[in-house]
């Protein structure tokens, strides 16, 4: 009797494991079915863009940013600069688009920047598009947004992507980002679900953004520091409660710094891993809620959302797999075949999106990325002491970038 209730508890558990290591290719297929309905022609108006930078203790690193801003192939923004906690003494970069904000005292928080930004607009914006200060923006990012803004999407998030592919960790971590910008944005967005925000690269219209930061959530969070909810699960969350589409213009692209060290590893997935596992209620909710609600983008996102991250769930799959070698010796078999789709899916996913070769030549470097992780999962227990902000040093030019990237890919 014992036996059959461990059996069953097992396979249930082992079905769960399985559903999620399969999860990520049967999206791909679906979205193979799927297609963009965005109107490229005719666009009737230039809308206008709030371009929000927030930076901390570094406003130098930026000025790529800006210069890369103020180089778009579109007329219809202003940039403002939250130089957070910043010596701005020696500040040399003027334009009439930047208005460049020192707020005092030091605000210590990206939503409080964002606010402080917001309160500053020389206007109302069409759209509030936020950036990090390690960001570039391609030439084509604004006017990619506006075509999608003219197809009446109120929340676009851009495709983010490697600025730097410098060492094995920076080539693993863009990996990561390669394979999530296709599998919880591109295609969720393709079979009508939404696009999982990357907390960068991504513009809302004026109204519902301004909304979301007026939410209990935002005003809550401002008081517990670190412990807060990262803001861009926050404005998803908020974005799918309102049965908001968030689309996803795969070429509206945006660069960003990546990681360079097994240190910065820890440092950011720590960060990460906490608002994972702080996000659950919610993510477990959607999934809930859209199935009762017959509301298909909240139980799609959901579904994306309350995935374990990879290499956790891989090392549990693994762990089942082995235990069921004595437990239930079929469910070890479905759990190897799944575990196979998954790894194959993410090389597949890999391939579809064109990456660079240095992240082929750099697959080897994936463990040493794992075990990285692995310790940062054991710094999510004290967020205020742990939890440290990313430096960023890779202060390179749009035109550097551009020129030692590959052609530019398009998905139409």
């Amino acid at each position: 009797m014992l036996t059959s209730i461990l059996i069953s508890v097992f396979t249930a558990l082992a079905s769960i494991i399985i559903f999620f290591l399969v999860l990520p290719f049967i999206t791909i297929l679906l979205s193979f079915l799927g297609g963009e309905k965005i109107k490229t022609k005719e666009i009737k108006k230039e809308f206008d863009f709030g371009c929000i930078i927030t930076a901390y203790k570094n406003a130098d690193i930026t000025k790529p940013l800006i210069q890369s801003l103020l180089r778009q192939n579109y007329k219809n923004f202003e940039i403002y600069l939250v130089a957070d906690d910043c010596n701005i003494e020696d500040w040399d970069l003027y334009d009439e688009r930047l208005t460049v904000l020192n707020p005092q005292p030091a605000l210590k928080l990206k939503a409080k920047s964002i606010i402080h930004a917001i309160e500053n607009y020389k206007r109302k914006h069409d759209y509030s598009a936020i950036f990090d200060a390690d960001n570039l923006a391609h030439p084509d990012f604004l006017k990619t947004l506006n075509v999608y803004a003219n197809n009446g999407m109120r929340s676009i998030q851009g495709q983010r992507t490697a600025k730097n592919l410098d060492t094995m960790y920076a080539c693993a971590d863009s990996t990561g980002e390669f394979y999530k910008n296709y599998i919880e944005r591109y295609a969720p967005y393709l079979i009508g679900s939404s696009s999982v925000i990357s907390g960068s690269g991504m513009a809302v219209e004026y109204d519902l953004y301004n909304e979301y930061l007026n939410s209990p959530e935002i005003q809550q969070g401002k008081e517990k520091w670190k412990k807060m909810l990262q803001e861009d699960k926050i404005l998803q969350n908020f974005l799918i409660n309102k049965k908001e589409k968030i689309s996803y213009a795969w070429d509206a692209v945006i660069y960003d710094e990546k990681v360079v060290s097994g240190d910065q590893v820890e440092t950011q997935r720590s960060r990460w891993l906490f608002s994972y596992f702080q996000n659950l209620p919610n993510s477990t909710g959607f999934v809930i809620k859209g199935l009762f609600g017959l509301n298909f983008n909240q139980f799609f996102f959901g579904l994306m959302t309350v995935s374990p991250p990879m290499f956790i769930l891989l090392f549990i799959a693994v762990v089942f797999m082995i235990c069921g070698i004595f437990i239930a010796p079929a469910v070890s078999a479905g759990l190897f075949v799944a575990i196979a789709i998954f790894s194959l899916n993410v090389l597949f996913s890999l391939y579809l999106s064109k990456v660079p070769s240095q992240i082929w030549t750099a697959l080897w470097g994936l463990p040493l990325f794992v075990l990285s992780q692995l310790k940062g999962l054991f710094k999510i227990s004290n967020p205020n002491k742990n939890f440290k902000h990313s430096e960023h040093t890779r202060s390179v030019s749009i035109d550097d970038v551009l020129k030692n990237s590959p052609q530019k890919i398009t998905h139409e």
